[in-house]
Formats: structure tokens, C-alpha cells, sequence
């Protein structure tokens, strides 16, 4: 990997009298107003990204979804990152209309969803497709840094992938010589680091995704002896692979409240701490999806409504916190036990359930609850999963925060949800899986 160094104390006034002069001598070129310069210099700091000669600390998220990128910049973020380039000139026209910068995905294939990359034709127009999408978009003035694949170590073996990602970054570089080229891992270990050194040299930097594994970030970047410039591009939730299961595998997911002190602590304790190399990131996910349940990693319910996870957000981007705040869940008991008690319960039979919260702003609260099956997916690495079915009819309500149901009559794993409104479109939420049987 490729970065450049530069510990000369007049580094900057060098760079910025080249930039003005490459700028002059441009004149009024249209490549000259539209596209955004990005670059990687050793700074008193530690690594940083220069854009257009000026420092620039990503803080950022992941997300594709349009309808989310203003209350993104509302919140303080000033980039994002996708993961692929699909609608990629209407993302990156909101991004330029809002002030955003964007690190831009590029799709490559995944050896666990059966691409071969001994399949040198498959390679071959995969790179011919890659390289239409570069040429699309690579002057766009909103584009910052294109990121090759996401996560192709994640359940690979074959080496070849590297040579590829390799070949992918040094078109870029041919095509497009005024942006980043990176990788994301997940997790980060010598292994890789290693092998990407070896056969991938043309990328500009390395990129990490972690989960729980953020809180040993500075461990793990020791361990790993990758000395270069990093960017986390995915953070947040703990996994549903990282967690405690009941007997019958069920993971137990954070409640909103405990998720929310969890991203903000993340993010100070291991994401600013490490300003030598680390030089921003990219927090997971800036909307909603379904990965074992439809709340586990979306700061946003299907609603649209924030979670107190964009409060946490808000408030490590911008050193305060946002002028009106969500619920904040304090217990959620299911026959009296909580979700680490392996709940079993009978099949037709009445319990009920009570959920503590309340409010920073005293707004006025509204409940509603749910129940589902448990999520049977398998699927690993963000793929697509399929929404587990809602079973009607079983709930009947004593007070807001209570809530008496009949058992499902079909045996088998499910899950009781709530989901708490404040009314100024923030939503607190929790779950507990719970066992039928006869």
C-alpha cells in the first residue's frame, strides 16, 4: 500500500503554494472548479486526508439512502460512504447539494455468494464494468475516495482476490489520479495485512470494519503491524454473531438505550483515540435493514423515526445534544424475567410484559408491541434477509408500558417487540426472545 509522508515542517506551505499554482495555471478549466483533490499526508497529528490542500477528519456514515442524507448533515456528519455505484450520480448530486463528501463503493464479487476469481474472463468483465462505472463518476465534485469491495475476506480463501482488487485500484488511479483508492476488511488481522501488502501494493490505505472488536482496536492494530493510515468504514451495534444466545441459539440484541451508550463511547474511546492512524469513520447504519431482526443495526425504524443512537451521534460530532432527545429504555421484563433468563412459556397461555422509560424532554410517550417469529436466517456478511412473519391477533393492553398476549398455539422460537414514540419522530425499542411450548 501506497501512502505519502512528509514530516518537512514547511510541508504545507509547499503543498499549498503548488495547489495555487496547478490552480492558476489551470485558469477556468472546468476539471479545475469541479473536482475534488484528495490525498493522504503525514500531519503533527497523525495520518490525515487532504482535500484540495485542506485537512479533512471523516465523520461519517454508511448509508445509500437519499431520504437520509439531510438529516445526516443535520446531525453533523460531513461524509458518507456507500457500497456500491448504484444511483451513484443522484447520490453523489445530494451529496454536493448538501455539503457531503462521499466514499464511493464499488461492488466486487464475493467468493461466498460464488464468484470465482480463477475465472480470469469473469475477472476480466468485471474490471471492463468496474472501469464504465469509474469513467461515470470520477469527476464528480462531491466524490472523495473510491472503495474497492466490501469485506472480501469475509469467508474466502482464494488469494486471487487481492491481484484483483489490485487491478481495480490501478485502472482507478489511471483513470481517475485525483482520488483514494481502499479496501474494507472485516476485522483486521496480519494475515490480510499482509497478503493485501503483497498483492494489492497499488491501494492508498486500508479500511476496517468492527463491531464489538472496536473496543481492542489499538490491540488489534499493533497485532496486525499495519503502520499505514486506516479509516473504519463500519462501527456500531454489537453483532448478532458477538452476543449471548438462548438455549435455542436466539441472539439477545441491546436494547436502543444501551446501544446508543455503546456508539458513543466506541467512538471516543476507540475511534478519536487512535488520531495517528485512524482518520475518521464511517458508523453503521445510517437508515433500517433486517439482519436477524429489523432493529439490530438501523439507527432509523422503518418509520423513518431516529433512535437514540443518532443522538449519540449528534452529540460525539458536535459536542452536544440535539434539542429534543429520544426515550431512554431503563428494563424490559417478559413474565417477569428478563431476555438473559432463557424465557419458556406455554402454548394459549396469558403473560405479561412491562417495559420501564422515560423521557429526557417529558414528552408525551406512546407504545405499541409486536410479536414475531424468530428470524431462521442464516446468512452472513449483511445479505439480504427476509422479514420474519408478525403474528396478529395475540395482544391485548392493561396500560401503556404493560402489555398482556396469548402464546402463539404453534410451538417454536419467537420474539416480543416495543416500540416507544416520543412524538418528535424518535423511537425507542427493545425486544425479548421467548420459547413456546406445550
Amino acid at each position: 500500500m501506497k501512502y505519502l509522508i512528509d514530516k518537512n515542517p514547511y510541508f504545507m506551505l509547499f503543498f499549498l503554494f503548488s495547489f495555487l499554482c496547478s490552480s492558476n495555471a489551470q485558469g477556468k478549466k472546468e476539471s479545475s472548479t469541479k473536482i475534488t483533490s484528495s490525498e493522504i499526508h503525514l500531519t503533527a497529528n497523525g495520518y490525515r486526508i487532504f482535500l484540495n490542500g485542506e485537512v479533512f477528519y471523516i465523520k461519517g456514515s454508511g448509508t445509500s439512502d437519499l431520504r437520509r442524507l439531510e438529516t445526516l448533515k443535520n446531525h453533523g456528519a460531513n461524509a458518507f460512504r456507500t457500497w456500491s455505484t448504484h444511483n451513484g450520480r443522484q447520490i453523489l448530486d445530494k451529496a454536493h447539494d448538501l455539503g457531503l463528501k462521499v466514499m464511493m463503493g464499488i461492488w466486487v464479487g464475493l467468493e461466498r455468494q460464488g464468484f470465482d476469481y480463477n475465472d480470469e474472463k469473469a475477472v476480466e468483465q468485471q474490471l471492463k464494468l468496474i472501469r464504465e462505472s469509474v469513467l461515470n463518476l470520477k469527476d464528480h465534485p462531491a466524490l472523495m475516495i473510491w472503495g474497492i469491495g466490501n469485506e472480501l475476506n469475509h469467508y474466502s480463501q482464494n488469494p486471487k482476490v487481492w491481484e484483483a482488487v489490485n487491478e481495480i485500484s490501478k485502472m482507478i488511479h489511471q483513470e481517475d489520479p485525483h482520488h483514494l483508492t481502499t479496501t474494507s476488511l472485516a476485522g483486521i488481522d496480519k494475515k490480510y495485512v499482509d497478503l493485501i501488502d503483497k498483492r494489492a501494493p497499488d491501494l492508498d490505505f486500508l479500511s476496517v470494519q468492527l463491531y464489538a472488536p472496536i473496543d481492542r482496536l489499538p490491540e488489534l492494530i499493533k497485532a496486525s503491524n499495519y503502520k499505514g493510515p486506516l479509516l473504519v468504514t463500519e462501527w456500531g451495534a454489537t453483532g448478532y454473531w458477538e452476543v449471548e444466545k438462548t438455549e435455542w441459539g436466539a441472539p439477545l440484541e441491546n436494547n436502543s438505550s444501551i446501544k446508543a451508550d455503546l456508539y458513543r463511547r466506541r467512538y471516543q474511546e476507540s475511534i478519536l483515540a487512535q488520531s495517528q492512524q485512524v482518520m475518521g469513520s464511517f458508523v453503521f447504519l445510517w437508515g433500517q435493514k433486517q439482519e436477524r431482526t429489523p432493529t439490530w443495526f438501523g439507527m432509523f425504524m422503518p418509520d423513518g423515526n431516529e433512535t437514540e443512537s443518532v443522538d449519540a451521534m449528534h452529540y460525539v460530532w458536535n459536542g452536544k445534544w440535539p434539542e429534543n432527545r429520544t426515550p431512554r429504555l431503563h428494563d424490559f421484563r417478559l413474565n417477569g424475567q428478563r431476555a438473559v433468563n432463557n424465557i419458556k412459556l406455554k402454548a394459549g397461555a396469558t403473560y405479561l410484559a412491562q417495559v420501564e422509560v422515560t423521557d429526557p424532554d417529558n414528552d408525551n410517550l406512546s407504545f405499541s408491541w409486536e410479536i414475531m417469529r424468530e428470524s431462521a436466517s442464516q446468512k452472513t456478511g449483511g445479505d439480504a434477509e427476509k422479514i420474519p412473519e408478525i403474528i396478529k391477533g395475540l395482544l391485548s393492553y392493561d396500560t401503556d408500558n404493560n402489555v398482556s398476549f396469548l402464546t402463539p398455539s404453534h410451538l417454536g422460537a419467537y420474539r416480543l417487540f416495543v416500540y416507544i414514540k416520543d412524538g418528535h419522530f424518535h423511537t425507542a425499542h427493545a425486544n425479548i426472545p421467548f420459547w413456546v411450548e406445550d
